[in-house]
């Protein structure tokens, strides 16, 4: 199971409209203004437990996404985050060119209880019962352990012990190589050798990346909540530590957000001093103003789902049979897929977000219609 630090430091930031929502106020408005073909409910009174699933799109595929267990303020919040959440893999998969679509699912309560078997094997019931549309893994709040459980009740979930396993090396690796391409757009080389990169977080990802970043001789700057983290990695690495608040106004190459989500808004905007923002941290626009205005400052933006795929591409290798060499092959190609979206936004003018949302959209379209079915998102 992921730590409290890496708890708080993922992308759970809603705002403030959508904390706001009350489950009885515009519910499938919300449902439709999302694009969800399903979302399901689920309770079991002996176990405690409470789940929502959400599909999103399964024009490409069944619909796959991890299990966040996390003890939101309100079901409001929770059902917001799974339709967040859920579009999110739908746009992620597509642009990766995987043949899946987006879901995501949350169980509502303590994530460190200890009394995990019941709770999970009534999640995996819950995933069972939507026969196959929806396949999910490990995410926030859980772990393979858990995931072994679910398995117990459904064989629709990968992530188990044994076969893809830990997602953070191909995520950090993915993420490597698109930061890569971003310095080739930028710089006309995408050798990091010599450039800074201020990395905030230093959890399973962050140290996987920083491993990449200093094989390849970049300088490191680092910041993250846990104090023992930043000092291991500081020795490890030779990186230099500097406070949480701190890592966004100092001058790098690079700014790789690697564990909070909304970290480029409106404050940390006026303190960056850097080329680059490509990191591993999911929303990492805190509103999609954000990206443009990145865009107006010729900041160069990787969009977190296309960079961050690695850990789909990971999970999807139980899927299609794929062995480790081929995770890392598909991997690697994000180098390409940035790339093309640093290209599309250049050619079109407009922000890279945008540029992103436009190739993943083209993908599904085309699917769409293969089908005979319509797509909008």
């Amino acid at each position: 199971m992921k730590s409290s630090e890496s708890l708080l430091a993922e992308d759970s930031t809603l705002s403030s409209a959508d904390k706001g929502l009350s489950l009885d106020q515009h519910l499938f408005d919300q449902i439709a203004q999302h694009g969800h073909e399903q979302v399901s409910f689920a309770s079991d009174r002996e176990s405690g437990y409470r789940g929502i699933i959400g599909i999103h799109n399964t024009i490409l595929g069944p619909a796959l996404g991890g299990t966040r267990f996390w003890n939101y303020e309100t079901d409001a919040e929770a059902f917001i985050d799974v339709l967040r959440l859920s579009r999110g893999m739908t746009y992620k998969a597509a642009v990766a060119g995987l043949n899946l679509g987006g879901g995501k699912s949350v169980i509502l309560g303590d994530y460190q209880t200890k009394d995990r078997e019941t709770i999970m094997r009534a999640h995996g019931r819950h995933v069972e019962s939507l026969q196959g549309r929806y396949i999910t893994a490990e995410d926030v709040g859980t772990s393979t352990s858990d995931m072994d459980f679910v398995r117990k009740e459904t064989k629709n979930v990968v992530g188990l012990a044994g076969r893809s396993g830990d997602p953070s090396p191909v995520t950090a690796f993915g993420t490597y190589r698109g930061m890569q391409a971003c310095a080739k757009f930028r710089y006309g080389s995408d050798s990091l050798e010599g450039k800074t990169v201020a990395v905030q977080g230093v959890g399973h990802v962050g140290y996987y990346l920083l491993k990449h970043l200093k094989d390849e001789g970049a300088n490191v700057i680092i910041a993250d909540i846990d104090a023992d983290k930043v000092k291991s990695c500081a020795e490890e690495f030779g990186a230099k530590a500097v406070g949480v608040d701190e890592i966004y106004g100092v001058k790098a190459d690079i700014f790789a957000p690697c564990a909070l989500g909304a970290v480029v808004n409106d404050d940390t905007l006026k303190l960056l001093k850097v080329d680059i923002v490509a990191g591993a941290a999911n929303n990492v626009l805190a509103e999609e103003r954000h990206g443009d205005i990145l865009d107006e400052r010729q900041i160069v933006y990787a969009p977190d789902y296309v960079i961050n795929s690695g850990g789909l591409i990971n999970v999807n290798a139980e899927v299609e049979g794929w062995d480790l060499d081929k995770s890392h092959q598909k991997a690697s190609e994000i180098y390409d897929t940035v790339y093309n979206v640093l290209e599309i936004a250049r050619d079109e003018g407009i922000p890279s977000y945008k540029a992103a949302d436009r190739l993943g959209e083209r993908r599904i379209k085309e699917a769409a219609k293969a089908k005979g079915k319509h797509f909008q998102m």
